[in-house]
């Protein structure tokens, strides 16, 4: 049973072990309200599920402990059971998603970790590691459906109250749930005027579903960049709680989350994956009623693989409206791109890449196409660019 008590107990546990990550004013990502980030992505192991899986292997008899533990995981719930266990001498197995970040498996490695990678997604990856568990006696650390990994979690709600005294929302991310529990039930016994929100991925709303239905279900798939949210069923402890002590849960979409991950990077100078993100991209697009108060956005990891990186801070270029694809028709003679290149210059915008195509059966016999990537400053800035160029009598192809 959770108590404040025990997440009290916890938050002695882990004094010496976690990193009390400080709060980070950050008024550019939503100019409504005063937006402060919890940067659990500075933690150890990079996210916030080292306080969860620690806590609770401290809580393991001396017989368990000499049968060792698995787990299984999307990334960073790994991470943090492999160097709990490593620094308690005990053997760790995790099983992971085939499709999970190769940076991620690579870390859990090297935290002294044995991998079982298990195709699939994590639902597949649990069910493994429950075979395991009964053929080997080992102990089963679950990533979120367990009161110690939750009290262990709620620890970042007691940092937070003593940080700053007059937070009026906290924004968390959603997978499980185990996160949203623990935050969600000390700030409620704590201060009861707190709203606590949740953000879950479009792609993977199983919480949001389950709550609104007021029963457990579970989702046929799920599709997100938000991998380490990517959970199909929410937990039966985790449920419960989130019917009782959280305000309201929201999606956001992946370009949304995209734009989050670069909004961070560039102004807070924070590397944040899909699911850290989530809580900022819902601040950023009015997905919850914030306006004027004093907000918390949990940024609860960083372990983002830099190609998926790579690909997220393009696709955020596109939703902000700093970059840009246009395509031009023109006829084919000497002097065409020059023209559109220069009307491109003088308002301000930089050509990146230029794809010249031959005409086809929608262009006149003479004509051709242009595809032009632009970096450009925002919507009206690439608007004024279309502007331009339809005016000197190019024709935009949408």
């Amino acid at each position: 049973m959770l108590t404040l008590d025990k997440i009290y107990h916890a938050s002695y546990v882990l004094k010496d072990v976690i990193r009390r990550t400080e709060l980070i004013h950050a008024p550019n990502i939503n100019s409504k309200c005063n937006v402060f980030l919890k940067p659990e992505n500075l933690q150890l192991t990079g996210s916030f599920k080292v306080r969860g899986s620690y806590y609770k292997i401290s809580q393991l008899s001396e017989e368990e402990k000499a049968k060792g533990v698995i787990a299984c995981s999307a990334g960073n719930h790994a991470q943090g059971v492999a160097l709990a266990a490593t620094k308690n001498g005990i053997k760790s197995i995790i099983c992971l998603p085939d499709g999970a970040p190769i940076s991620k498996i690579e870390a859990t490695k090297n935290y002294g970790a044995e991998i079982c990678l298990v195709e699939g997604v994590y639902d597949d990856a649990y069910n493994r590691a429950l075979e395991l568990r009964d053929k080997h006696g080992y102990t089963f650390i679950h990533p979120f459906d367990d009161v110690d990994v939750i009290a262990g979690q709620g620890t970042i709600a007691l940092e937070l109250v003593e940080q700053k005294k007059d937070i009026d929302a906290v924004i968390v991310p959603i997978g499980g749930g185990g996160l949203i529990s623990g935050i969600a039930f000390a700030i409620k016994s704590l201060n009861p005027n707190i709203k606590v929100y949740g953000v879950q991925s479009a792609g993977a709303p199983s919480m949001k579903n389950s709550v609104e239905h007021k029963k457990i279900e579970r989702l046929a798939g799920v599709s997100t960049i938000a991998d380490g949210i990517a959970v199909k069923q929410p937990g039966e402890n985790t449920f419960d709680l989130c019917s009782k002590y959280v305000d309201d849960i929201v999606t956001v979409t992946d370009d949304e989350v995209s734009s989050a991950i670069l909004s961070m990077l560039e102004k807070q100078k924070l590397i944040a994956e899909g699911a850290g993100a989530v809580a900022v991209a819902a601040a950023m697009f009015d997905k919850v009623p914030i306006e004027g108060k004093n907000v918390v956005c949990l940024v609860s990891g960083g372990n983002i693989d830099v190609n998926i990186l790579d690909r997220v801070i393009k696709r955020g270029l596109f939703k902000a409206g700093r970059a840009a694809l246009l395509k031009v028709e023109l006829l084919d003679k000497p002097g065409q791109l020059l023209q559109v290149s220069r009307i491109i210059a003088e308002l301000g915008g930089n050509v990146i890449g230029v794809h010249h195509e031959r005409t086809n059966a929608n262009t006149e016999i003479n004509g051709c196409f242009i595809r032009i990537n632009l970096e450009t400053r925002d919507f009206e800035h690439t608007n004024k660019i279309k502007d331009a160029l339809k005016k000197a009598g190019f024709k935009i192809w949408d």
